[in-house]
């Protein structure tokens, strides 16, 4: 034995690469699973290798700052620096095609609003609350003012990471904002202070009976053991892929995770399509009204656009019986924290600029837009185009990837994969490591921030001193050249309902709902 161990260790290095490289090239040329490492063994491997990577090298090296999809350099430098408190201005101009088809123009005032000392904005320049009240029409036991305009959007325990969540949760809670939990069910990372919208969908996770039905007793349970909870949301379906149930990945789901859903350990969570708690709209309207009759919240609905004349049916049992929903949430087709078939992600339901319109304005026609609150969700958090959907009707907007970047996420898209370099979307604990949750909080609320002062500048720009107070004539849209440029109410057919607002000093003074004064913070 000795004399071969004596062989072995004198051969040279390279020949064992040689030897290593030679049977790989063996396994290529037997394999025939892989026609290019077949065909060119050894090399045909660094072709794997650099497509591997390839959204790396187009991301860093050869797509230019305006390029990238779904959120370019320059979007994803200004969310970083928001987030992080550094400079996020940019020099000697724009460098966007200010020409471009469906870009967006803010028509400034001459003269542009003044905040006087004595106006909240003086001393808070962060202080924007939403101008309508969650339940108020439908006189919920526990109406809602959001505190903030801009809230986190549905993302769930599961398709982020327990430390995402949790940096996620206290960040809304320095920035006096909301966190919508997602379908995935309450996790103990949802309860660290923030105001929580419970979102749950045909899983039914978190409020689910042992047959998998919706389960009363336990939404009844929930709210009443977590105060913190706010606002309940239905979800009929989601920007990412409308018409078909969530999917979680069988790699993701840890004990943890299974406990909270009521489902096995290691399997893929495949929610159906369907509710099992109704089929029809009719029913639908009866369901939100027993959720909201037992917990006393708000009750809204989130969905995607596509076909109207569900809605126009829901609109008209709104219209006759007063019943209905006290928020809904606009997901655009341009969702993406839900992993989908490109079929789906490409091509099913409306943008959000197109979904939202045709459904505000049917809403509008039916006399109803009063007494809903309008959320918008689907690459809104950037002031101008938060000015845009406010123009349009919104009254709020969810982000969801800009505050993942904000936590750290560097737009690997690999979220389905369990591969997360950044931590925000993996259940792999190494990887969580790299979060620092008191860092990443901080950084999320400091987002939510600079994005409401941002916004309100521009807001003032335009003279008024609530963004509620834009009209649809105050932003034009490139169609063509400058000729055919259109404002919005000319581009999608209708003028916004004014929304009833007294000044943000009567925000801050907190607005009576039901007999309660609201518990907005202004710090």
């Amino acid at each position: 034995m000795d004399p071969i161990l004596n062989f072995l260790s004198n051969v040279p290095w390279w020949v064992w690469v040689l030897i290593i490289v030679l049977i790989v090239a063996i396994r290529d040329r037997v394999q025939r699973h892989h026609t290019i490492s077949r065909n060119f063994p050894i090399v045909g491997h660094f072709r794997y290798w650099l497509e591997g990577i390839g959204p790396e090298l187009r991301q860093y090296l050869v797509a230019n700052n305006r390029e990238e999809l779904p959120f370019n350099r320059i979007e994803r430098g200004w969310v970083y620096a928001s987030a992080k408190s550094e400079n996020n201005y940019e020099g000697f101009g724009t460098d966007r095609d200010i020409y471009a088809h469906q870009h967006i123009f803010i028509n400034n005032a001459m003269i542009p609003y003044k905040v006087e000392e004595n106006h909240p904005n003086a001393t808070n320049k962060y202080f924007l609350p939403c101008a309508k009240v969650m339940g108020a029409f439908h006189k919920r036991k526990k109406p809602y003012r959001p505190a903030s305009v801009i809230n986190v959007s549905a993302m769930s325990f599961g398709s982020l990471s327990a430390k995402a969540i949790e940096s996620l949760n206290k960040g809304v809670k320095m920035a006096h904002a909301y966190h919508n939990t997602g379908e995935g069910g309450l996790s103990p990372y949802h309860s660290h202070g923030g105001d929580v919208v419970f979102h749950f969908g045909t899983g039914y996770f978190g409020v689910r009976a042992e047959d998998g039905h919706f389960s009363m007793e336990k939404m009844k349970q929930l709210v009443e053991d977590n105060p913190f909870i706010r606002a309940i949301e239905l979800k009929i379906s989601q920007g990412a892929k409308p018409g078909k149930g969530g999917v979680l990945p069988g790699s993701k789901i840890s004990q943890e995770i299974a406990d909270i859903r009521g489902v096995p350990v290691g399997k893929d969570v495949l929610s159906p399509p369907n509710h099992k708690a109704f089929t029809t709209i009719p029913e639908m309207v009866d369901f939100i009204e027993a959720i909201a009759e037992e917990t006393g919240l708000p009750v809204g609905i989130k969905a995607a656009i596509g076909k109207l004349e569900q809605w126009e049916e829901l609109a008209d049992i709104m219209k006759t019986t007063g019943r209905g929903p006290d928020f809904i949430t606009v997901d655009g087709g341009e969702g993406g924290t839900g992993a989908a078939p490109p079929s789906f992600a490409d091509h099913v339901s409306l943008p959000w600029v197109y979904g939202f319109g045709d459904l505000y304005k049917l809403f509008l026609d039916k006399g109803l837009a009063d007494r809903i609150v309008f959320i918008g969700s689907g690459k809104l958090g950037f002031p101008g185009k938060a000015a845009m959907a406010f123009a349009m009707g919104a009254d709020c907007i969810n982000v969801a990837r800009e505050a993942m970047m904000s936590i750290g996420c560097i737009q690997a898209q690999v979220c389905h994969t369990n591969r997360c370099p950044s931590g925000v979307a993996t259940q792999n604990k190494w990887l969580q490591r790299g979060i620092d949750v008191p860092l990443k909080s901080e950084r999320l609320a400091q987002y939510f921030k600079t994005f409401r002062k941002e916004f309100l500048e521009i807001t003032h720009a335009a003279g008024y001193e609530h963004p509620c107070q834009f009209k649809m004539g105050d932003i034009e849209m490139n169609v063509d050249d400058h000729n055919l440029s259109q404002e919005l109410n000319r581009t999608y057919l209708y003028d916004k309902l004014p929304v009833p607002f007294h000044g943000m000093q009567e925000l801050k003074d907190c607005l009576y709902l039901g007999g309660a004064k609201s518990n907005l913070k202004t710090n």
